[in-house]
């Protein structure tokens, strides 16, 4: 370690050539994206990195490339292992990196894999396999929808489940249903079409297509639940901030045999009226204490999209 006037320190660290690709990424992205979220800055020369910076923004940039590095072995290296990564260790979770990274569940979409992204969501996995039922409460973007299917189609696959049932409360977010254009199909879809994004990066497309044309995947609004009994089936009720303390109770005990659901929402992000409890809210106080009910709460921390929303989530809390 050699220490600079300015009270920067410099590091170096081997890089075999294998591993530099994998580690700048194309056009260097992966390298810049890790230097501004670190605050260090690294130079490639013969097979050696040099890191520059204060201490605490070398040894985290380290951690990082050294992480990188090793999961370069098992598999090509994305964008999101970066952000994960680079989550984890400015989170102080470094020990935990390889087996969050471990953990991933088979798919057969764009995406042949899912993993965790966090300890979080890796707690958030693990209650999917240990729980018949499991609340996932936390803002935007930390992955409650996406992991929710993901697992979903990963147990049909396996053949766990004959069914998978996706439904949303079609509360108007501002807009009447009523004066949108088209049928009730029309109406809603725009309600249902995240859970169809999720879907089909889980799926193939034509796969999917053809599951929900032959009734094995359904999506609907949460009133089209009402009065049925759900065997067999993964079911996912996502934006359950939005529905009432009865609605909630009606979902809920659609559960039949060898059923798993799994509820997510935000609860600080409710469309309903004033006055009006959020059923996601009322369940997770009602049943926190119940057996084979798991409940996982997900923070900014664990957000997965742009560096930038998870800063954004935390500017509105304070």
């Amino acid at each position: 370690m050699l220490e600079t006037e300015s009270g920067k320190i410099t590091k170096k660290m081997n890089i075999p050539e294998s591993g530099i690709v994998q580690i700048f990424g194309q056009h260097d992205k992966y390298i810049k994206l890790i230097t501004a979220q670190t605050g260090s800055s690294i130079s490639y020369l013969g097979g050696e990195l040099t890191i520059t910076g204060g201490e605490e923004a070398v040894n985290q940039t380290i951690a990082v490339l050294s992480c990188i590095l090793e999961l370069s072995f098992e598999r090509n290296i994305s964008q999101d292992d970066i952000q994960s990564t680079l989550r984890m260790v400015l989170n102080g979770e470094v020990d935990e990196i390889k087996e969050v990274s471990s953990a991933r569940i088979k798919v057969s979409g764009s995406l042949k894999y899912v993993s965790p992204k966090s300890k979080a969501q890796k707690l958030y996995f693990e209650a999917i396999k240990d729980n018949d039922m499991i609340f996932a409460s936390g803002p935007a973007g930390t992955g409650k929808t996406f992991i929710a299917v993901a697992m979903a189609v990963s147990y049909y696959l396996q053949k766990k489940v004959q069914k998978i049932v996706l439904t949303r409360p079609a509360v108007e977010a501002g807009e009447k249903l009523g004066f949108l254009p088209g049928d009730l199909a029309d109406k809603i879809n725009p309600y249902l079409r995240p859970l169809y994004d999720a879907l089909n990066a889980c799926l193939e497309r034509e796969l999917t297509d053809k599951l929900l044309e032959r009734g094995v995947i359904e999506v609907a609004p949460l009133a089209f639940m009402r009065g049925r009994t759900l065997s067999n089936a993964f079911v996912i009720l996502d934006e359950a901030q939005n529905t009432t303390s009865s609605q909630m109770k009606m979902f809920l005990t659609r559960l039949g045999f060898n059923s798993k659901a799994i509820i997510t929402g935000d609860p600080t992000q409710t469309d309903l009226t004033d006055g009006i409890t959020s059923g996601l809210v009322d369940a997770i106080v009602r049943l926190k204490s119940v057996e084979g009910i798991s409940i996982v709460q997900l923070s900014d921390k664990d957000v997965i999209r742009h560096p930038l929303v998870a800063r954004i989530i935390k500017a509105y809390e304070g």
